[in-house]
């Protein structure tokens, strides 16, 4: 399998998981849907930080 893990950044740069099994990242205008291999969706307003391709992780900074 190969979805990941989105996490939030916190301003004390601490990371917390806000969705795991990640399918999809949707950039739409006012932040980034993610949407899981389950169908469960979130939206968060927010930019991607950065990516770990090799650890799953996607990491969202909260605008």
């Amino acid at each position: 399998m190969c979805e990941a893990n989105a996490y939030i950044i916190e301003e004390s740069s601490e990371e917390r998981l806000i969705m795991e099994a990640v399918d999809q990242v949707i950039p739409e205008e006012e932040g980034i849907r993610l949407v899981s291999i389950f169908g469960d969706q979130k939206f968060i307003r927010g930019y991607i930080h950065s990516l770990s391709l090799v650890d799953h992780k996607v990491y969202i900074r909260e605008s």
